[in-house]
């Protein structure tokens, strides 16, 4: 049986670059936990997140930031939650709702275009009709229409941004699932930990809606 989990605890630092006693604290579990649940869902931690299909150019993706709440200083920033904090740009398809990347963590106080731009997410999307609120503005994306000075958006704008709207909610949705786990409540890890914490919850949350 030892050899069974040293075999078990080396699949899994190849696959994450994180040991089980290191993986454990992220979703507030024991090893012994950890452990148990990739025996059991070892053949699916095989599937990968979502990558670009082969008919891209007719699917729809969803782009937002999230605010993610760290205590390494060298990681966030003070942001408008007025915590240190640091700002993950993340892309989910909008009909399955799976994450298909995540960016590297920036500061807190990063605006969402510009943490976009510096994310190499738009290669990632290239060819992909990608949707994003109005803080995405003037970065190629599909954000709602603006109102201009002294006049009012037409009817059909109203619609389409009521729509707009619905549709962009699914990333919220992703971001509320994944906020479920600890380590995106409270991220206390430091250097590259953030990151890797949020590549383990972005996996986990597609295996959950692919269950």
């Amino acid at each position: 049986m030892g050899g069974v989990l040293r075999a078990e605890a080396l699949w899994v630092e190849t696959f994450t670059g994180l040991r089980m006693r290191q993986l454990a604290p992220l979703f507030d579990v024991s090893p012994a936990t950890v452990c148990r649940v990739i025996q059991r869902l070892r053949p699916l931690l095989a599937i990968e997140p979502a990558i670009r299909p082969a008919d891209a150019v007719e699917r729809l993706w969803i782009v937002d930031g999230t605010l993610i709440p760290v205590r390494d200083r060298k990681t966030g920033a003070s942001s408008r939650n007025y915590r240190f904090s640091a700002n993950v740009q993340v892309i989910i398809d909008a009909d399955t709702k799976l994450v298909v990347a995540a960016a590297r963590p920036v500061p807190g106080n990063t605006a969402d275009a510009r943490a976009w731009r510096d994310s190499g997410l738009a290669a990632t999307s290239e060819g992909v009709t990608v949707l994003a609120d109005g803080a995405y503005i003037n970065t190629g994306l599909v954000v709602p229409h603006r109102k201009r000075p002294g006049r009012a958006l037409l009817p059909g704008e109203e619609e389409d941004n009521a729509e707009h709207r619905r549709v962009r909610a699914r990333v919220e949705h992703a971001f509320a699932r994944m906020k479920h786990y600890k380590i995106l409540r409270d991220c206390r890890q430091r250097g590259n930990g953030l990151h890797h914490a949020v590549q383990a919850v972005a996996h986990m949350h597609n295996l959950a809606m692919a269950a």
